[in-house]
């Protein structure tokens, strides 16, 4: 499953990849380029989640992740959110076309 959407005022693939402990990732590559911009998950190997849920990574360089996944169809609203360093990151499932 591939998605264009508009992330700092460029146009960007999501792709779905895995980490290495299975768990689904999101990245972010320029249309124009190809290059990565954005990895917009968080992998959290000691979370118990399941295979359809991610935790976003919504601050810093990431700051409006959350909203351009969940208005492009990517993600649903978040239902929980984890402690990751000094912030909340939200949890996620992933849209039935992207499990």
């Amino acid at each position: 499953m591939e998605t264009i959407v508009t992330f700092r005022n460029k146009k960007c693939r999501v792709k779905k990849a895995m980490y290495g402990n299975k768990r689904p990732a999101l990245l972010l590559d320029t249309v124009e380029t190809g290059e990565r911009m954005a990895v917009a998950t968080i992998n959290m190997p000691d979370m118990p989640l399941l295979s359809n849920q991610v935790v976003i990574k919504d601050y810093s360089e990431n700051e409006g992740m959350l909203k351009t996944l969940v208005d492009a169809g990517v993600i649903e609203p978040p239902f929980s959110a984890c402690q990751t360093g000094f912030v909340l990151s939200p949890i996620c499932h992933l849209t039935e076309q992207w499990v």
